[in-house]
């Protein structure tokens, strides 16, 4: 079963107002693990409340960024997890283009129109 992956700040979670409630309830509908992805440090994680997920939270501290492939092949080494076993969305479309050039099926989440259906229709055609 695939693993599918959050991004975190501008897409689970929306500055000053915590976690997004009807993402969140669209993920529940999925039995799959989830994981958020982020570049918070410390100190970020607490600001945005990443350190109060409902899912596993992974971060690199910006060392490096998710717009460097490296961060993905990090993250796969860590959770022990290849390209194939997963699914990610992001906001950011430089973290897009990185996570793909690893392999990673990736749809970019426009976080301004927050359309939750298209969203849907990805999980359900790639898990």
């Amino acid at each position: 079963m695939k693993t599918i992956l959050v991004d975190a700040v501008n897409t689970l979670v929306i500055k000053e107002s915590g976690l997004f409630q009807e993402m969140f309830a669209l993920l529940e509908s999925f039995v799959n693990k989830k994981i958020i992805l982020t570049n918070a440090n410390d100190e970020q994680m607490k600001v945005f409340g990443l350190d109060k997920m409902p899912y596993e939270v992974f971060t690199l501290s910006h060392n490096p960024e998710k717009t460097d492939f490296k961060y993905y092949e990090i993250m796969l080494k860590h959770f022990n997890l290849s390209k194939e076993d997963i699914v990610y969305f992001e906001h950011n479309i430089e973290a897009v283009k990185s996570a793909q050039a690893v392999g990673i099926n990736t749809y970019h989440y426009d976080s301004e129109k927050k359309d939750l259906l298209s969203l849907k229709k990805f999980l359900q055609d790639n898990l």
